[in-house]
């Protein structure tokens, strides 16, 4: 666990200068701040520590700190420093989400007191994050987003990190690559899990219904409009909101999202009635928003407000080394689902599976294992039948091993040395194996097998 840290927000020096100094004679470490602009710059996810801000400063005030921080992480403790006028504002942000206020004068060992029970409590929260994230969830988040390579280690660390959170989170990624599975995981790992998560598709929804299918309408609001009907955001109410392709939103459209966005409030059509939203939004885009607010065609205000927390999610050839094992996975998955047996993945197919470019993504490789499984051809330079296979137990064992070594070969484009380490076997006998399963020059181009040759 990294140590646990005071971040102290003052625009008052002397002030802020002294009160570092009493507390950290408390043994309380403390980071001091002149203003609000860079205080979440070195807050993460995981943040270790508690903010103590006042709340009246030039600039980014206590209170847009405190709904900031609250939208990174709503269980990072924010201890707020009042003026005796402040009191009533002070009362207002406990039922925000604050922690504590204190009103000034207040004394060294008051603060040091209510900052290590702040502290106590987040050790807590994020210990129970640690224990959540490994009881039960590990194997499951490793079989919606299978794969061994860095970026995919690096992906599945990120989901568990933000999903234990209540932030809105961007996703990035292109066609194909496994943007709702992400979102779809998000939510489940979440404390929102057991409510709604309503999936809306921005680019299907018809332009001159959109707003009443997201906001709801009041009946007599436009003709047509019989009676009132819950939007599909009052529907996810308690659970999450993924907005797919939010880049296809109209742009009259976003600045009203906008304000749903920071103010968790909505008023359907027809009606001047506030109505409270408690959800968690997630938006996904396989453009680049930034060029779209180049172009004028995307709000930059809405794109720094969804861009708190961001995942990327890797393309195929980002992770080509996963390729050979996530087919032979939705091999077995497509088995399943048309009720035929596992089918044996001969060398060869692996190796084209290997070798190949997917623009598709994922989604393309799994209508090549579908294709697979149903004996389609899949075209030229995709041998994706199934062959006959023999039913003496050696020969399944034989021709399982044979895979996996061609499937190692064929991951690391050839390169025998990585193959060997990663099968865990020795340089000898990766290639008596190679010999023994006819694989001993098929996998290498010319060039890397002339390499090999002069290493051996």
């Amino acid at each position: 666990m990294s140590e646990q840290r005071v971040f102290l927000v003052d625009d008052e020096e002397e002030l802020r200068r002294s009160t570092a100094q009493a507390l950290e004679l408390f043994g309380l470490p403390v980071v001091t701040f002149s203003n609000a602009d860079h205080v979440l710059e070195l807050m993460g996810y995981g943040f270790d520590g508690v903010v103590v801000t006042d709340i009246r400063m030039p600039g980014t005030d206590g209170m847009t700190l405190l709904h900031r921080i609250r939208d990174l992480d709503s269980e990072i403790p924010v201890i707020l420093v009042t003026g005796h006028g402040d009191v009533q504002l002070a009362v207002k942000a406990m039922r925000e989400g604050a922690y504590d206020f204190l009103e000034k004068p207040f004394t060294p060992q008051h603060l040091a007191g209510v900052i290590r029970r702040a502290m106590d409590r987040r050790g807590l929260v994020l210990e129970n994050r640690r224990l959540r994230a490994v009881a039960g969830k590990r194997d499951d988040l490793e079989a919606r987003l299978p794969g061994r390579t860095q970026v995919m280690v690096d992906l599945r660390y990120r989901i568990r990190a933000i999903g234990a959170t209540d932030a809105d989170t961007l996703i990035i990624g292109d066609t194909g690559a496994g943007k709702e599975v992400v979102a779809r995981a998000l939510h489940d790992i979440s404390p929102r899990a057991n409510r709604p998560f309503i999936a809306i598709n921005c680019a299907a929804l018809p332009e001159n219904l959109i707003e009443s299918e997201l906001f709801g309408h009041e009946a007599g609001a436009f003709p047509g409009a019989i009676r009132a009907r819950f939007g599909k955001f009052e529907h996810g109410r308690g659970g999450t909101i993924l907005l797919d392709e939010i880049g296809s939103l109209p742009f009259d459209l976003q600045a009203k999202f906008l304000r749903v966005l920071q103010e968790r409030v909505i008023t359907r059509l027809g009606s001047n009635e506030v109505v409270p939203l408690d959800v968690r939004f997630i938006a996904t885009s396989k453009v680049d928003l930034e060029a779209e607010v180049a172009a004028g065609r995307f709000r930059a205000d809405l794109l720094y407000r969804l861009n708190v927390a961001t995942i990327h999610v890797p393309s195929l050839e980002q992770r080509r080394a996963d390729i050979p094992l996530l087919f032979l996975q939705l091999v077995r998955e497509a088995a399943a689902r048309y009720g035929r047996e596992d089918a044996e993945v001969p060398p060869d197919v692996i190796s084209a599976v290997a070798q190949r470019e997917w623009p598709g993504n994922v989604r393309e490789l799994r209508n090549a294992a579908d294709r697979f499984v149903l004996g389609l051809d899949a075209g030229p330079g995709d041998p994706l039948i199934i062959r006959e296979g023999s039913e003496r137990l050696s020969d399944k064992v034989a021709a399982f091993e044979r895979s996996v070594i061609a499937s190692a070969i064929a991951a690391h484009g050839g390169a025998l040395r990585p193959a060997y380490e990663m099968l865990g076997i020795s340089r000898k006998t990766l290639y008596e194996k190679m010999q023994k399963y006819g694989l001993d020059k098929k996998m290498l181009s010319p060039e890397q097998a002339g390499s090999e040759d002069r290493e051996s």
